[in-house]
């Protein structure tokens, strides 16, 4: 009797401790994703919403499904997410090396299985187990992710096994979803340098493709941009991070020199190859700083050296990563995306039109149902990935807008629960699902209106499918439950 009496008072306790308005949020979200499902695949021919012959029908009954899930997750003991977290990875990760070999070829990618009508997407739900392990690991005793290179290497051994098995299943998009992991390394003591390195390299890369073809002193204007942007990036490393005014003013004076010379030259028609001109200034400038350095402090000279060197040889490597490692249709997407092609009847088709039906609503929208480009069936895949320029269409700037500010509250809401918690393990899983909603929210926007490449990231609790719905919602639940156990520790 005494035991029950606890159980029964701890469920009464989790239902007082949750963050209603976290819930609120998710109902809200939940619900305006369902009715813009029924706006984007709506015909004259099944006017019901609840109809299970409507894409909505069936994405309320996901989210009631979710909802019993959520339900479930709230009344099982929150010491169970921890004690088991590393069990639930492992079987996530074997679900997924087995999914590599029964799921069907489904437009080149093997990351469904089917089971009867229903069919589920295991890398959704790796999302969570590798968020529950990653908490896991950083609550082990005395843990410090910078207390020596192998806790780097667990964690990023936890991080990198789900992508390489999806990348495996051919699916990049869900598996570009883990590297958004590398926030909450950040969070959690990795250095900033990382990711700046992130950074330079995704300018790097876009800017090396971007301009390809105009030459600037017998090499690309990419190369030459990006060979110009590394050489910023030692001087000011040398005056910012390393804090050596008189190194950084003798580089700086150095380079300076250098290239006025070069212009010099190249104007009194001497012909000078950009990559020598470069490889040459950058080369006297690291030699002199690795010599300078033998009478300061190492570490920090030895980063800024690395951080050119290693830039340089990313450069050279772009052109044979984006020829020979991407997949055509993947070089094409790019090179659509960065307006290098233009291919609107191909690669292209779903981005222009999807730009077209927002552009369309205006300021306030043609109004609920009234979506030309929705009805007309203009934008492939509008009811699944490209969900949010039905919104657009329909609601205009206006409910465009409100859509954004609803998951900035929302994912305001998860940042303030996660700087709340007690243990290492609520606050790192808390911004796991931080990183995950603001790399699916930022991507998939980008690819509506065209500044990302279409890579299949859906909208979190908008788009269409269960697998989506039930992965977030198990996040969402998981997180609630841990959340609410901070009164009942206290109690």
């Amino acid at each position: 009797m005494e035991l029950k009496n606890t159980k029964a008072t701890a469920n009464v306790s989790v239902f007082h401790s949750l963050d209603w308005f976290t819930i609120i949020l998710y109902l809200l979200l939940v619900t305006a994703g369902a009715i813009s499902i029924y706006a984007a695949s709506y015909d004259f021919d099944h006017a019901s919403m609840f109809s299970f012959e409507e894409f909505s029908g069936k994405q309320f009954m996901w989210i009631g499904l979710g909802l019993i899930l959520g339900l479930s997750i709230l009344l099982l003991d929150y010491r169970i997410y921890e004690a088991y977290a590393y069990p639930i990875y492992g079987i996530v990760i074997l679900l997924l090396l087995l999914t590599i070999f029964i799921a069907p070829d489904v437009k080149g990618s093997r990351s469904w299985i089917v089971l009867g009508p229903v069919s589920l997407q295991p890398a959704e739900f790796g999302k969570f187990a590798t968020a529950l392990a990653l908490g896991k690991l950083f609550s082990s005793y005395n843990f410090a992710l910078n207390a020596n290179k192998t806790n780097y290497y667990r964690a990023l051994m936890i991080i990198f096994m789900p992508i390489i098995l999806i990348l495996l299943q051919k699916e990049t998009g869900s598996a570009l979803v883990y590297f958004s992991l590398i926030f909450v390394l950040y969070r959690e003591g990795m250095s900033g340098l990382v990711l700046f390195s992130v950074l330079c390299a995704v300018v790097y890369f876009v800017v090396a493709v971007k301009f390809a073809d105009p030459l600037i002193l017998g090499i690309p204007m990419g190369e030459f941009t990006v060979l110009l942007i590394i050489s910023l990036i030692f001087c000011c490393m040398l005056l910012f991070y390393c804090r050596d005014i008189i190194i950084a003013r003798n580089v700086i004076f150095f380079f300076a020199i250098y290239g006025i010379v070069v212009t010099v030259l190249s104007f009194c028609g001497i012909t000078l190859n950009g990559i020598i001109f470069f490889l040459s200034m950058l080369g006297v400038g690291i030699i002199y700083v690795a010599i300078a350095m033998l009478r300061h402090p190492v570490q920090k000279f030895l980063t800024t050296i690395a951080f050119a060197c290693i830039g340089i040889l990313f450069l050279f490597s772009v052109n044979y990563a984006f020829n020979n490692v991407l997949q055509p249709h993947q070089q094409n997407r790019i090179k659509v995306t960065l307006g290098i092609v233009e291919d609107l009847r191909g690669v292209g088709y779903n981005v222009n039109q999807s730009k077209i039906a927002i552009g369309s609503g205006g300021i306030i929208g043609k109004g609920f149902l009234n979506g030309t480009q929705t009805k007309l069936k203009y934008v492939p895949e509008q009811h699944t990935d490209f969900i949010y320029c039905t919104i657009g269409e329909e609601e205009g700037f206006i409910g465009a807008v409100g859509v954004l500010v609803l998951f900035t509250i929302f994912i305001l809401r998860i940042l303030h629960i996660a700087e709340r918690q007690r243990t290492a393990f609520g606050r790192v899983y808390a911004y796991c699902v931080v990183s995950y909603m603001i790399f699916h929210l930022g991507i998939n926007i980008g690819m509506v209106l065209g500044l990302c490449p279409v890579i299949g990231i859906p909208l979190p609790f908008f788009s269409y499918g269960g697998s989506s719905l039930w992965g977030f919602t198990i996040l969402i639940f998981i997180l609630l439950r841990i959340d609410a156990s901070r009164k009942e520790r206290r109690d």
